[in-house]
């Protein structure tokens, strides 16, 4: 009787259960491959943590290079000014340095340098998207700007020196410094630099796709 008691005690379901060795090696060969698992997600977390990083200083550097809008409206805006100062020189015959770096004039290297950095962003990134509206309605107040109030203000500085021009040697006023004249550009010039810039985004984009 005793040993049929103690055989009962042994199956009784709420004794502790205790895993053989099959059991034991099946939960081993488990951890261990949730183990690898988690060292295979910090291994990727952080192989994305590090390709999310900001780029460094000298690719950021070399990305401002490449930037092909910046390069064609820099390019436009240099052979604006080029072309002024022959034409500064057509129209009065005399060599004027200040025509490389100053404002007014034939073309209008504002309207150049804005319509080549439109046609650019329109050529790279199309002309149906956001950043080519913005940089259209950023030409168009530039080119406007252009004609209508520096073109006035240049008018208006133009009157105002010759009025001064006119006052007695003995007015306080004679001999003040001349303002200014050549601030903005008539309709024409501002054409010139917006056709200028177009053929100069057009060029860069076939150099480009040649060089592709």
């Amino acid at each position: 009787m005793t040993r049929r008691k103690k055989r009962k005690r042994r199956s009784d379901p709420e004794s502790p259960y205790r895993p053989d060795g099959n059991e034991r090696d099946a939960g081993v060969a488990a951890a261990a491959a949730a183990s690898g698992s988690s060292i295979q997600g910090s291994v990727s977390s952080s192989a994305a943590s590090s390709s999310s990083s900001p780029p460094s200083s000298a690719s950021a550097s070399a990305s401002i290079f490449t930037n092909y809008a910046l390069i064609s409206a820099l390019v436009a805006f240099t052979i604006a000014q080029f072309i002024k100062f022959f034409t500064s020189w057509y129209r009065e015959r005399r060599w004027d340095l200040k025509r490389l770096v100053g404002s007014g004039g034939m073309p209008s290297s504002h309207s150049a340098t804005v319509t080549a950095l439109a046609a650019t962003i329109g050529f790279q990134d199309g002309f149906g998207g956001t950043t080519f509206a913005i940089a259209l309605i950023l030409a168009l107040v530039v080119m406007y700007d252009a004609t209508g109030v520096r073109l006035h203000a240049g008018r208006q500085a133009e009157v105002l020196n010759q009025i001064v021009y006119e006052l007695p040697a003995e007015h306080p006023l004679a001999e003040s410094r001349p303002l200014r004249e050549l601030l903005g550009h008539t309709p024409p010039q501002v054409v010139a630099g917006g056709l200028l810039g177009i053929i100069t985004a057009s060029v860069g984009h076939m150099i480009i796709l040649a060089c592709s």
